[in-house]
Formats: C-alpha cells, structure tokens, sequence
C-alpha cells in the first residue's frame, strides 16, 4: 500500500510542476518523503535535460523589478501553461529577476552567469528542467533607466501568472500618467517611440506598397502623393507609440496625454511570452 496520499500528489506536483505519474513514481521510491521525492525528481531529470533542447517553449512568465531609477524585464520560458503556474516555475522566475538586478546583468548571457545562491542562474534553471522534465529558458532580458520608470504585469488568462510585461522610463513628476501610458503599450503594442526610430527601409517599403496598391486600386495620378502620404501616417500610427490613440481617451494621442501631462517617454519595452 502507498504511504502517500492524494494531497502529498498534489502538493508534490504544485512544488515542482512534475507530471502526476513522476510525482507518483517518486514518492513510491522516497517511501512518501515529499523532500526527498523532490530531489530524485531533479536527479532523475538531470540525465534528460540535453534532450529537451530542441523543444519549443511557447508558455512562461514575465517578472519586473524596478528600483532607483532603472527597471528590469525577465522573460522566464517553459513548454506548457501547467508549468507556467507551478510554484517552483514561478518562485524560480522571481530568484531569477533578483539575481540578474543584484548582478547588474542587461542581456541573457551575463544574466546566466549572475550568482545564483551557490552556482549560477544558468544552474538553477537546468536544476528546475530537470525537476519538471521541461525545457525552460531565459529567454529575454531588457533593462531601461530614467528617473522614473513604471512597470506593468498582464495576466492574459487569470489561472495564469503574468504573460505581457511593459516597462516605461520616462523624464516628468506625473507616475500616474506615465502607468496608464504602460497599460497603453500593453494593449496596443506599439513597435516604436517615435517615427524617428522606424528605420529608412522600412518606411521606403510602406511607401512603396502604399503606392503600389493605390494603383491597384485604380486611384487618379493626380491623387496619388496625398493617398500615399494618408497611409504612410496611418503606419505610424499603427506602430509607433506616440502617434497612437490613447487607450483612455482615443480623441486624443498619447503625444498630446504625455504634453499634458508634462511628461516624456524616453523608452519602452513590451515582452508577451512566447512572441
């Protein structure tokens, strides 16, 4: 008869995001010992983690830390949504934000080398692969600096931890306005700041579409310059943030809220798991 019941299943399951039958196979091998089935879980795991790495990891987190003026993005990523909400999945995600601010990391690669406890954070990652028998990556990592900066965490579905996470640095007193601006980009997802950004090509290619399918469309010669024009400023507006309709208030940009407001948005970073 197992020594184990449902809920040590359960609770085994929600500490390492572990499949039911591993916990189970676990547990009958620790003789119901929750501690010790978790650590033959990442043992066990450990042989297999070189052949996760050609899965895709589609699901994940995102976690911010923002402090003395300089905000930090993570993009934690793993297979399945199951994982995404497990407990060790999220706790993991959270120990990783903190050891890549306290290490000063602003790519992936010194944020894998950041000390993590006794080892790295590259280390605590392969320890949590290996317990939940997933690929899990850090997958991104943005860092943006002013002398405000305003995070902001989406949950897409609510049994899931965060999947879209902005964060706004911005020069001005109004943090009220500069949030609103951040849930903004989270809905709207702008690309770009300003139409100063948007590279030369790629401009040069929306006029050159927009005026190809104005032919198409049989518009008068004369007419054509203006039509062009028209749906070039529509690009922008598609795509950069401060030519966007305000998510609060759409009869105005969010040029004219951040004047307003007496603030400037000097950078912006939008991360949704799994784009």
């Amino acid at each position: 008869m197992a020594n184990y019941t449902a809920a040590d299943v359960k609770a085994l399951r929600e500490k390492s995001g572990a499949g039911m039958m591993d916990c189970k196979s676990a547990l009958d091998e620790a003789n119901g010992d929750i501690e010790k089935a978790f650590e033959l879980l990442r043992l066990k795991g450990l042989k297999g983690v070189s052949k996760r790495e050609g899965r895709t990891t589609s699901n994940g987190l995102v976690v911010a830390r923002v402090a003395g003026g300089k905000g930090t993005l993570i993009e934690l990523a793993c297979e399945t949504d199951f994982v995404a909400k497990a407990e060790g999945f999220v706790a993991l995600a959270e120990a990783v934000a903190d050891a890549v601010v306290a290490a000063g990391a602003t790519d992936v690669e010194s944020a894998l080398a950041a000390p993590h406890g006794s080892s790295t954070v590259a280390d605590a990652i392969t320890d949590q692969a290996a317990i939940i028998g997933e690929k899990v990556e850090l997958r991104r990592i943005a860092v943006v600096s002013a002398s405000g900066v305003d995070a902001y965490l989406h949950r897409t579905s609510r049994d899931l931890p965060p999947q879209v996470g902005v964060l706004v640095a911005f020069e001005g007193a109004d943090a009220a306005t500069a949030h609103d601006v951040a849930v903004h980009i989270a809905a709207f997802s702008p690309t770009y700041l300003t139409r100063d950004e948007v590279p030369a090509e790629i401009v040069a290619k929306e006029r050159e579409i927009a005026e190809a399918t104005a032919r198409d469309e049989g518009k008068p010669e004369a007419a054509l310059p203006k039509i062009i024009e028209g749906r070039v400023n529509g690009f922008f507006k598609e795509t950069c943030l401060v030519d966007q309709d305000f998510a609060k208030d759409n009869k105005l940009s969010v040029a004219k809220v951040l004047e307003n407001a007496g603030i400037q948005v000097t950078a912006f970073v939008r991360f949704r798991v799994g784009a």
